[in-house]
């Protein structure tokens, strides 16, 4: 495949024995620098029609390389794409196999523009929220993404970003840290906005997050029966 060899051209052996390092996965990494890879995505991008660019783009994937996957979503990352449902689809398969926080960016970045171009995209990315898989949990913070970073919402965009808020309840406290950390940027970017609005959610948030206030003990005297009311030893009965 001319395009791997290409990549595989561009390697570098000690950025990528670092990456290897950084990334902890069984895969081969060139060490590719995003410049150069970002080069040769233009090229290919610009030198092919739509249907020819999602197959190379699922070629490079399936090849699991590390940069082969990233330069797979970046070659799909276009507002304007009709149509875009066998891009979609290539976006979907490849999202259960995200291990990584760098092939997550680029995968959601791809995803993104998808979700914007149709909203009913929505329901098949939500179930996300309670993934096992911690990439595809920050996965549904980065393809969404657009509506924290929206300056004129329309009413559907307002609906859609009070949705997320509410999937953010939980997912800002995730065990995962790399979750959390798209909980964060989601809210940095929505604040930027409308502060009041996230302001309003951290408090919600704090609430869930309080312990449960401890028993009032002057109530729980009132409340404890009278030695008096208590009954006696069956024998003490009045008969």
């Amino acid at each position: 495949m001319q395009e791997l060899d290409r990549l595989r051209d561009l390697a570098d052996p000690e950025r990528a024995a670092r990456a290897s390092a950084r990334h902890k996965r069984d895969r081969e990494t060139l060490g590719v620098t995003p410049a150069a890879l970002e080069e040769v995505v233009t090229e290919w991008r610009a030198e092919r029609d739509l249907d020819a660019r999602i197959a190379l783009a699922e070629a490079l994937w399936d090849s699991n390389v590390h940069e082969a996957r990233l330069a797979a979503a970046r070659l799909l990352v276009q507002a304007r794409m009709r149509p875009d449902d066998a891009a979609w689809a290539a976006i979907m398969d490849w999202a259960p196999q995200i291990d990584g926080a760098e092939i997550d960016d680029a995968v959601m970045t791809a995803a993104a523009r998808r979700v914007v171009a149709d909203p009913t995209r929505l329901d098949q990315i939500t179930p996300w929220a309670r993934s096992r898989n911690p990439w595809l949990r920050r996965g549904l913070m980065l393809a969404t993404l657009p509506w924290a970073k929206m300056n004129n919402p329309k009413a559907d965009d307002l609906e859609i970003r009070e949705a997320v808020l509410e999937l953010l309840l939980r997912l800002a406290s995730d065990r995962h840290g790399g979750v959390r950390q798209a909980a964060g940027l989601w809210l940095r970017h929505l604040e930027k906005r409308d502060p009041e609005r996230v302001a309003a959610w951290h408090a919600a948030h704090d609430a869930m997050a309080a312990p449960e206030p401890e028993p009032d003990a002057a109530q729980d005297a009132e409340d404890a029966p009278h030695p008096d009311d208590a009954p006696g030893p069956e024998g003490d009965q009045e008969r």
